[in-house]
């Protein structure tokens, strides 16, 4: 683990370093306020720091205020070192974030153990996160296949529209249907068809822009947003995705599969907020004359 050392003192600054290292961390060592400030702000940062409460450029206790307005996560372990010895000063420090302080001269022995209890707070922390983000996973994508969920592929849908409508771009929608799925589930059992469901969300994905969106709409249904694409490039994206459906069988219970789809198009070259229900209509009968047609092709509806 990385820690940031901020202390303008050259004896400190080794005595940090050499203690550092010995411990087993990775020291960052700063000479002053300005410089530790701007290593707390980057990507890379380090998660806990030690910080001189005087320094030149700014002092510990403003450079403890600057990182909790970051508010950002993971969290900054901060420790707090002064040779100030009032209880005011010292609630002063941590009323502006420290988590911790000690008293200059310090022991390396408590240092030690304060930096060992900060990295506990942080793997907690860490594993908080990572719970955090796996409940979130949880409630907005589809536990089948990966994909977005329903509801929060509608709610892309909107988002996509707004931003849509602020930057004047054209906005398309596809409506995809597995070609005759109930046969599969009938035929082969659930598990093949949920084969087939996985295996086809992973085409979908695969044939669609880094940017575009698709989500499991519901049974063998799939929505796909594509920002900033107009009538006819939607069109051209909805066939390399029927292609690449149709392209080789897939695994149901040991056996390939032959599988096809049916996709309807709806786009608008000025969309607002208001437009995704009726371009989940459009879609929904474009599709519906793919079908009418036979099926395994793409249907694009004009805007309105």
């Amino acid at each position: 683990m990385r820690v940031l050392a901020a202390e303008d003192n050259p004896v400190f600054q080794s005595m940090l370093r050499s203690m550092l290292t010995k411990w087993g961390y990775e020291a960052i060592i700063t000479s002053d306020g300005k410089q530790a400030w701007e290593r707390l702000q980057g990507d890379d940062r380090p998660h806990m720091a030690i910080l001189d409460w005087m320094m030149p450029g700014m002092d510990g206790v403003e450079l403890c205020r600057r990182v909790r307005a970051m508010a950002k996560e993971p969290y900054i372990y901060i420790i707090l070192l002064t040779a100030r010895t009032e209880n005011q000063d010292l609630i002063d420090g941590m009323d502006a974030g420290a988590d911790d302080y000690l008293k200059k001269p310090f022991n390396a022995h408590e240092l030690r153990v304060r930096l060992r209890a900060g990295r506990r707070i942080l793997e907690l922390q860490e594993q908080l996160l990572h719970t955090r983000e796996a409940l979130r996973l949880q409630a907005t994508h589809d536990g089948l296949t990966g994909l977005l969920n329903r509801t929060s592929v509608l709610e892309s849908i909107e988002n996509e529209l707004a931003r849509a409508q602020r930057e004047h771009q054209p906005m398309a929608l596809l409506l995809i249907d597995l070609d005759r799925f109930k046969l599969i589930n009938d035929t082969r059992g659930h598990l093949a068809g949920d084969a087939v469901l996985r295996e086809a969300a992973r085409r979908m994905k695969s044939a669609t822009r880094r940017y575009d969106i698709v989500g499991r709409y519901g049974g063998e249904e799939f929505l796909v947003v594509l920002p900033a694409c107009s009538g006819t490039e939607a069109a051209t994206q909805a066939e390399r995705i029927r292609q690449e459906i149709e392209r080789e069988g897939f695994e149901a219970g040991g056996e390939l599969v032959p599988v096809t789809c049916s996709i309807g198009v709806s786009w608008r070259p000025e969309p607002s907020r208001q437009d995704a229900a009726r371009m989940i209509r459009d879609a929904d009968l474009a599709l519906y004359r793919v079908k009418a047609r036979g099926r395994n092709g793409v249907e694009l509806a004009g805007p309105v």
